[in-house]
């Protein structure tokens, strides 16, 4: 049984032609062939997503908030939406002391009373449960700062079961990859 499923990406930091690979592969896995049903959009490149998904074809339902370097943006900081059976927070997460443990960002989840923390600005794809609450930060298309190189996530969501999320690559060449964390 399949459910729907979130794109989620963060930190473009200017780089449409690599955006606009990740549209181009996830319009081929919108309805009816797939169900990539919403995207989620974690800062830093708030003026990349509309060059990138009007080349590359690419609409659904947006959930966009702004981070620390999308100066002058008219966007929530930090936001929260319904998908599926779960509630999802959405930050940049330069204002939830990130680099000093995950507690902040978990409290303001379940302050939002979401299961799930949605969060960039780190740059690094990473996935773990604190105090209950799913927290996932995408990486970034931009500008990577793991090995791994430039990643972002799809969440699927299973009516009664907990959301189970996948990362990807972007190659070199553009070609996309499912990858594991380490």
């Amino acid at each position: 049984m399949s459910g729907k499923k979130l794109l989620v990406f963060s930190d473009t930091h200017g780089s449409v032609p690599a955006l606009k690979v990740v549209f181009d592969w996830a319009k081929n896995h919108l309805p009816p062939n797939d169900t990539i049903c919403a995207a989620a959009f974690l800062g830093d490149g708030v003026s990349d997503l509309r060059p990138a998904a009007d080349a590359a074809g690419f609409f659904c339902e947006w959930n966009v908030i702004s981070g620390n370097n999308d100066f002058g943006a008219s966007i929530p900081g930090a936001a929260a939406f319904d998908f599926c059976d779960h509630r999802f927070f959405m930050c940049h997460g330069h204002r939830h002391s990130l680099y000093s443990g995950y507690h902040t960002l978990a409290a303001a989840a379940r302050s939002a009373e979401a299961d799930t923390a949605l969060f960039g600005h780190s740059h690094v794809p990473f996935e773990k449960t604190v105090n209950g609450v799913l927290l996932v930060n995408p990486g970034s298309v931009g500008r990577p700062r793991s090995r791994i190189g430039a990643t972002f996530a799809v969440i699927e969501c299973i009516e009664d079961e907990p959301p189970e999320v996948e990362f990807f690559g972007i190659g070199a060449k553009g070609e996309i990859r499912k990858i594991l964390l380490p």
